[in-house]
C-alpha cells in the first residue's frame, strides 16, 4: 500500500495522513454519487457521455475539505471505475476524469493498494500516447498525483515514463511547444524523485537521467512563449527534483563537474527576481580559495513606487508563519509574504541604496540609535532601489485581494520569485548536506561574502539575500543555509588570522579568510538592526552564533566580539521569546569560545545597565543579589530594576541577569509564542531558563573567576532548579553543580595559575556542598524515573573537590560513598556508567584510598561493571579500575605497609583475571585495561607471587600485555600496553630476566621502537627498555646485544617518518633512546663490550651526535620519563664511563678501551661546548 500524493496540491508537500472524514451528508452524497458511476455501464452514446460528466462534475464539486469518513478502497474504486467507463478516444472524458482523479487524490489524501495504483498509471500513460495534445496538462496532473512518493512502485513503468524515448523526456524536453505541457512533465519527474523511507529507491541510472534533465532546465534561459510565472513553476519543480535525489541518501555529488554544475544554477536561482539584481553565471563553479567573478547585467531603471504603502503595510496584522514541510506542491496555497516584511528594527527603518554599482546600505534613524556603514561613502548620492516601495507586496494570501490587476499581476509574480529563491535555498541546504564539509569549503568564496577592495562593488552571496531580499521568509532560508556552512567550520575557520598588518605583494589565504570572518560579522549586524520579523530575527541570531562557535578570535584583531555582544544586549528583552531564547545562545556561544578572552573577559565585567532598557521588556528585571530569595513576585521588583544603584555595582552582569531569569517570577505578559510555557505566568518560559542555567554553566566553564563571586547564589540557585518538577530544569540544574564543580577542582590543581589567594577557601566549598548534599542532590540521585538525571547528578557527584570531601561531616561522606555503591546496582547503563566512573574518582581521594574496606567494596562494584553489556559502561569501569590500581602503587610509597598487608589477595586475583578479560575487548576498554594490568604486576608483592595459584595468572597477564604491544590495534592502546610493561619492569619480585618470558617482552618492545609508526609509542617503547636496574634482568648475553643494536637502529630511524605531524616528537624519542642507551651502558658487562664495540665502529659517529644533542638539550619540558636538567644528564654519562672502567676485561682487550674512549670523547666534547661549565661541574662531581 501506498499514499498517493499529489505534490501540486499539497500545503509543502507533505506526505498524505490518514483519509479526512466527511460529514454525514458528505459521506452520503460521495457514497451516492459513486453508486451511481458503478453503476453504469460503458456505453458511446451521447446520453451516456453527458450523464458520466454530470456525475464526474459533481464528484469534483463536493465538499471534501470538514472532515468525515471515506474508505481509500471506496475512492480507488471510484477512480477505477471512471476511467473504465472512458474510453481513451473520448479527449473530454479523458481529460474531466484526469482532473477527478487529481481532486480526490488531493483532497481525500488516501491511500491506493498496488493493483489499483497499477491499473491507474497503465490508463494515464496510455492517454498521454494516444489523447490529443491539448489533454495532455490534465492527464500529467493525474500521473503526477499518482506517482508522488510512489517511485518505488512504479519501477516497471519507467522505461516508458524516462527511457530515451520516454514520454516525460519528450514533454519536458526545451523543444516542445506547450510550455505549461512541459512544466507538467517535469513536475511528474520531480515527484517519481521523492522517496519513501523502507521503501526501494530509484535506479542509479534513472536518477542520472532526472538530475541531467533537472539541471538543464535550470542551465536553459526563459523561452519566449513561456510566462514568467510559468518559468517560476518549472524552476521550482526542477529545484525540488534534485532535493528529492539530495534528500534520498541515494545520490552524493562525487563528480567536481556535477557539484559546480549544480552549485552554479543554486546560485542563480537563489537571487531568480530579486528586484534590482541581475546575475550571470557561469556553467560551472570550481573550488577555489579565491572569490571568483560574478559579472551582473546592469539594472533596469524602474520607477519608484510611493513610500505611503510601505509605512501602511507595517501596520499591518503579522499572520502567524506557518511551519516550515519536508516537501513543497506546485500549486500550494499562497505563502504569507507580506507578514514580517517591515523592513526595519524597532526605532530603525531600513533603505535599500545603490551607489555607482556598489551595494550600500543607508539606515536612517527614526529611533535613538543607528549603525554607520563604511563610514560616509554613501551620503549624498543615494539612489533609492525600486524595491524599497512594498506596494506590490501581498498583505493577503489570496490572490482576489489584489487592489487591480497590475498590481495583482505584479504581487503573484514576486510571490512565485520568491518562492523560487526559497527552494533554491532549500536545495543547496540538501546540497551541504550530501557533501563532505571539506570539498564544501572549496567554494566558501561563492557564497560568503569577502570585505571588498576599495571601490569595488561586494560580491554577490548569501548575505546579499539577508540583506536585501523583501521577503522574510527567503531571507530566513538564506540564513539557514549560512547556519549550515558555518556549522563544523571551526577546523576551517581556525587558519584565519590577522593580528597583524600583512604588507605583502600577495594576500595570504589567512588573511582572506579573516576578512570574510570579518564581513560576516558587519553584514550579519547590520541584518539584526534592519529586521523587524521575529522569526528572521531568531535565524540572524543563531547565525551569529554558529558564527561565533567556530571563529577563531585568538588569532583576530579584537572589537567583533565585541560588536556582537553590544548588538545583542538588547534583544535580551526582546517581546518574542524565540528571539529571546536566541541571544542568550549567542551569549552562550560568546562566553564558551576559546575561554577565556581577555575581550570577553572586559564585556562579562561592564556595567550591567549598558545597552539593556527596552521598554517593550517581557523579561524579569535583573534582581539585586539575594532579593529572588527573599521577595516571591509583586511591584516591589520595580526597586530591583536595571538602572538600581546595587545592581550597577555587580562584578557580572550577565550572571545575574542569568540567575534572574531562571528564579524570578516574570513582571509582564509575554507574547502569544510564551502561551506554551509549561510554568504558565509564574516564570519566565523553559526555554528561557534553560538557556540561562546553559550560559551560567558556560561561565563556570570558561570564566569561574566571574562565577567564583556567586557560588554560593549559585547554589542556591541550583537547588531550586533540582527542587523543581520539570526534568529538564532539574537536568540544567546539575549540569551547572558539576561546572562549578570543576572549575574549583581545577583551582587547586597543584599546575593552576590562580593565586592561593584568588581560590574559593576550602570552608566556603565545604559550605557549598554542604548545601548541595542537605538539599535535593540526594533526590535527583534516587530519581529512578528520570536515569539520565540520576547519571548527571552522579557526574556532579564526582566533582567534588578533594580537599573540601575530607572536610565534609562523616555522615555526609558515608551519604555520598553509601549512594554511588548502591546506584552501581542500576540496571541503567548510563546511571551505571556515571556510578562507575565517579567510584573511579572517589578511590583517588587522599582521605579515602588508604581505607583497605572503601577500595574493597569498590574494586567489587567495578569488577561487577566490567561484565556489564553496554561499551559504555565496561569503558567507564575500566577507567575506574586503572585509577584503583594507581591507588594501589601510591599506597606502596607510603610508610605504612598495613595497607598491602590487609588487601586480599583473592581480590587481586580477581582483579587480574577481568583486567586480562577486558584487554581483549574493545579499544576503549582495553587501552584502561591494559594500564590497569601493568598496575597490578607492580604492585605484587613477594608473598603474592609465591603462590602457586598467581603464576599462570602472572603469566598469562604478560602475555596479554605482550600481544597488546605487538597487535595492530589503536595507538593508545599500545603506549598503555608499553606503559604498563615498563610497570611490570618496575617489581623487583617477580622473575624479570629468567622467567621465559622476558625474551618474548623484550622482543614486543624491541620491535616497537623500531618500527612503530607512531613516535609517541615508541618513546614510550625506549622508555620501558630503560627500567630494569640490574644487568641479570636484561637476560643473556644474545638479549642484551638484541636491544642495544636495536636501540641503535631506532636512534637511526628516529627521523623516518612520512607523517608530518609525527615530527614534533623526534627529539623527545632520541632523548628517551640516548638515556636507554646510557642505562645499558652503565649496566654492561664484559661479556656484553664486544657487541657494543661493533656498533660503534659501524655507527659511532651517529650515536656521538645524537648523545651531544642529548647532553645539550635534554627532553621536552612535559615528558616525565626523560630526565631534564644538564646535571643529570651529564651525570649519566659520567655513570655509565665509571662503570666502564670498573669492568674486569681480559688483558689485551681492546673494547673496553674503545668504549671508554667513546664515552670521554663525548665528555670533552660537551664541556668545550659548553665553555668549560661542565668540566667545572665534572670536577666537582669527581
Amino acid at each position: 500500500m501506498a499514499a498517493v500524493q499529489v505534490a501540486s496540491s499539497l500545503p509543502c508537500g507533505q506526505p498524505r495522513g490518514a483519509p479526512q472524514e466527511l460529514s454525514p451528508e458528505q459521506d452520503d452524497g460521495f457514497r451516492r454519487l459513486s453508486a451511481r458511476l458503478r453503476a453504469l455501464q460503458p456505453d458511446d452514446s451521447t446520453v451516456s457521455r453527458m450523464e458520466i460528466h454530470l456525475l464526474f462534475d459533481q464528484l469534483i464539486s463536493e465538499n471534501y475539505s470538514e472532515g468525515g469518513s471515506v474508505a481509500p478502497e471506496d475512492v480507488s474504486a471510484v477512480l477505477v471505475r471512471a476511467c473504465q467507463l472512458v474510453p481513451l478516444s473520448q479527449n473530454h472524458l479523458v481529460s474531466k476524469v484526469s482532473q477527478l482523479i487529481h481532486h480526490l487524490l488531493y483532497r481525500l489524501q488516501v491511500v491506493v493498494d498496488e493493483q489499483n495504483l497499477d491499473f491507474l498509471l497503465t490508463y494515464t500513460i496510455s492517454a498521454i500516447q494516444q489523447c490529443s495534445s491539448w489533454t495532455h496538462m490534465e492527464i500529467l496532473q493525474a500521473l503526477a498525483a499518482l506517482v508522488y512518493c510512489n517511485g518505488s512502485k512504479c519501477q516497471k513503468y519507467l522505461p516508458d515514463l524516462l527511457g530515451k524515448s520516454g514520454l516525460l523526456m519528450k514533454l519536458s524536453d526545451s523543444a516542445h511547444s506547450d510550455p505549461e505541457v512541459r512544466r507538467a512533465a517535469v513536475h511528474c519527474m520531480a515527484n517519481l524523485c521523492l522517496s519513501v523511507p523502507g521503501q526501494p529507491y530509484l535506479e542509479e541510472s534513472y536518477q542520472n537521467v532526472c538530475f541531467q534533465a533537472f539541471l538543464t532546465i535550470l542551465q536553459s534561459p526563459k523561452s519566449s512563449d513561456m510566462d514568467d510565472i510559468t518559468f517560476c513553476m518549472l524552476l521550482q519543480n526542477a529545484l525540488k527534483g534534485i532535493q528529492s535525489l539530495l534528500n534520498g541518501g541515494k545520490m552524493r555529488m562525487t563528480e567536481t563537474e556535477h557539484l559546480g554544475a549544480l552549485l552554479a544554477v543554486l546560485k542563480k536561482a537563489m537571487f531568480h527576481g530579486l528586484p534590482g539584481l541581475n546575475i550571470e553565471m557561469p556553467t560551472v563553479l570550481y573550488p577555489t580559495p579565491l572569490p571568483q567573478y560574478d559579472g551582473r547585467s546592469p539594472v533596469q531603471p524602474q520607477q519608484p513606487e510611493p513610500s505611503a504603502a510601505r509605512l501602511s503595510a507595517n501596520k499591518k496584522k503579522k499572520h502567524k508563519v506557518k511551519p516550515k514541510k519536508a516537501q513543497q506542491g506546485e500549486k500550494e496555497e499562497e505563502e504569507e509574504e507580506s507578514s514580517g516584511k517591515v523592513e526595519a528594527a524597532p526605532g530603525l527603518s531600513r533603505g535599500r541604496v545603490n551607489t555607482c554599482g556598489e551595494n550600500n546600505w543607508r539606515f536612517s534613524p527614526r529611533g535613538a540609535e543607528s549603525l554607520p556603514v563604511d563610514g560616509d561613502r554613501a551620503a549624498g548620492r543615494e539612489q533609492v532601489w525600486p524595491f524599497a516601495s512594498s506596494s506590490w507586496k501581498r498583505a493577503s494570501s489570496s490572490e482576489s485581494d489584489y487592489s487591480d490587476s497590475e498590481g495583482g499581476m505584479q504581487g503573484e509574480m514576486r510571490s512565485y520569485q520568491a518562492k523560487v529563491r526559497q527552494r533554491a535555498l532549500a536545495c543547496f541546504l540538501s546540497t551541504i548536506k550530501s557533501i563532505e564539509k571539506k570539498v564544501l569549503y572549496g567554494y566558501w568564496s561563492a557564497f560568503v561574502p569577502d570585505t571588498p577592495e576599495l571601490g569595488s562593488p561586494q560580491s554577490v552571496s548569501l548575505m546579499t539575500l539577508t540583506l536585501k531580499d523583501p521577503s522574510p521568509k527567503t531571507r530566513a532560508c538564506a540564513l539557514q543555509v549560512l547556519s549550515a556552512i558555518l556549522e563544523g567550520s571551526k577546523q576551517f575557520l581556525s587558519i584565519a588570522e590577522d593580528t597583524t598588518d600583512h604588507k605583502m605583494a600577495f594576500t595570504p589565504f589567512s588573511v582572506t579568510i579573516a576578512s570574510s570572518i570579518r564581513e560576516l560579522h558587519r553584514c550579519l549586524l547590520l541584518a539584526l538592526v534592519a529586521e523587524s520579523s521575529s522569526q528572521t530575527l531568531t535565524q540572524i541570531i543563531k547565525c551569529l552564533a554558529n558564527l561565533v562557535s567556530n571563529a577563531p578570535y585568538n588569532r583576530l584583531k579584537l572589537s567583533l566580539l565585541t560588536k556582537v555582544w553590544n548588538h545583542i544586549k538588547p534583544y535580551i528583552r526582546h517581546k518574542d521569546v524565540n528571539v529571546r531564547v536566541s541571544s542568550l545562545t549567542l551569549l552562550g556561544a560568546i562566553v564558551s569560545t576559546h575561554a577565556p578572552l581577555p575581550e570577553v573577559q572586559l564585556l562579562l565585567q561592564q556595567p550591567c545597565s549598558s545597552g539593556l532598557s527596552n521598554s517593550s521588556s517581557a523579561t524579569p528585571h535583573l534582581s539585586t543579589p539575594d532579593c529572588w530569595k527573599k521577595v516571591p513576585a509583586g511591584p516591589s521588583l520595580e526597586e530591583a530594576s536595571v538602572s538600581s544603584p546595587k545592581a550597577s555595582a555587580e562584578p557580572c552582569w550577565l550572571i545575574r541577569l542569568c540567575i534572574s531569569t531562571v528564579v524570578l517570577p516574570r513582571e509582564d505578559s509575554c507574547s502569544g509564542s510564551d502561551a506554551g510555557s509549561s510554568l504558565g505566568s509564574t516564570y519566565e518560559p523553559s526555554p528561557m531558563r534553560l538557556e540561562a542555567l546553559q550560559v551560567l554553566a558556560h561561565l563556570a566553564k570558561g570564566y569561574f573567576s566571574m562565577a567564583q563571586l556567586y557560588l554560593m547564589e549559585l547554589g542556591e540557585v541550583i537547588c531550586k532548579c533540582m527542587g523543581e518538577a520539570n526534568p529538564s530544569i532539574q537536568l540544567h540544574g546539575v549540569k551547572l553543580l558539576e561546572e562549578l564543580g570543576t572549575g574549583l577542582i581545577q583551582q587547586y590543581k597543584p599546575d593552576s595559575s590562580t593565586a592561593p589567594e584568588q581560590r574559593v577557601p576550602i570552608s566556603m566549598v565545604v559550605m557549598f556542598w554542604t548545601m548541595m548534599l542537605n538539599g535535593p542532590l540526594p533526590h535527583a540521585l534516587q530519581s529512578s524515573e528520570h536515569p539520565t538525571l540520576q547519571a548527571s547528578a552522579c557526574d556532579a557527584l564526582s566533582s567534588i573537590l578533594p580537599e573540601a570531601f575530607s572536610s565534609l561531616p562523616n555522615d555526609k561522606q558515608i551519604l555520598c560513598i553509601t549512594m554511588l555503591l548502591g546506584l552501581n546496582d542500576s540496571k541503567n547503563h548510563l546511571v551505571k556508567a556515571a556510578t562507575s566512573r565517579a567510584l573511579g574518582v572517589y578511590v583517588l581521594f587522599p582521605c579515602l584510598r588508604q581505607d583497605v574496606i572503601f577500595v574493597a567494596d569498590t574494586a567489587n562494584a567495578i569488577l561487577m561493571s566490567l561484565q556489564d553489556k553496554s561499551l559504555n559502561v565496561r569503558a567507564k569501569a575500566a577507567w575506574s579500575l586503572g585509577n584503583l590500581t594507581d591507588t594501589l602503587l601510591i599506597n606502596m610509597d607510603t610508610p605504612d605497609p598495613s595497607f598491602q598487608d590487609e588487601f586480599s589477595g583473592l581480590l587481586l586475583l580477581k582483579m587480574l583475571q577481568s583486567a586480562i578479560q577486558a584487554s581483549t575487548d574493545k579499544n576503549k576498554v582495553k587501552s584502561n585495561a591494559v594500564r590497569a594490568l601493568g598496575n597490578l604486576l607492580h604492585f605484587l608483592q613477594p608473598s603474592h607471587i609465591e603462590r602457586p595459584r598467581f603464576a599462570e595468572i602472572i603469566e598469562e597477564s604478560i602475555q596479554a600485555l605482550i600481544s597488546t604491544v605487538v597487535n595492530e590495534a589503536a595507538m593508545k592502546v599500545r603506549w598503555n600496553a608499553c606503559y604498563a610493561m615498563g610497570n611490570v619492569f618496575k617489581n623487583p619480585a617477580l622473575p624479570l630476566g629468567s622467567a621465559p618470558w622476558t625474551s618474548q617482552a623484550y622482543k614486543a618492545l624491541t620491535s616497537v621502537v623500531m618500527s612503530c609508526k607512531n613516535f609517541k609509542v615508541r618513546i614510550r617503547s625506549a622508555a620501558a627498555l630503560s627500567i630494569p636496574g640490574k644487568r641479570a634482568q636484561y637476560g643473556s648475553l644474545e638479549q642484551f646485544a638484541q636491544i642495544w643494536n636495536a636501540l641503535v637502529t631506532a636512534l637511526q630511524k628516529s627521523e623516518d617518518t612520512t607523517d608530518f605531524l609525527e615530527f614534533k616528537y623526534c627529539a623527545s624519542l632520541r632523548t628517551h633512546i640516548c638515556q636507554a642507551l646510557l642505562h645499558l651502558l652503565s649496566l654492561a658487562s664484559a661479556s656484553d663490550l664486544p657487541c657494543i664495540l661493533e656498533t660503534l665502529e659501524l655507527n659511532g659517529d651517529m650515536i656521538q651526535s645524537y648523545i651531544l644533542q642529548f647532553l645539550k638539550s635534554g627532553a621536552e619540558g612535559d615528558d616525565p620519563g626523560a630526565v631534564h636538567t644538564p646535571q643529570e644528564r651529564d651525570q649519566m654519562v659520567r655513570v655509565a664511563l665509571t662503570h666502564i672502567r670498573s669492568v674486569q676485561t681480559p688483558a689485551g682487550d681492546t673494547a673496553k678501551r674503545v668504549i671508554v674512549a667513546f664515552l670521554e670523547d663525548i665528555l670533552a666534547v660537551h664541556c668545550d661546548s659548553s665553555g668549560g661549565q661542565a668540566a667545572l661541574l665534572g670536577s666537582s662531581d669527581q
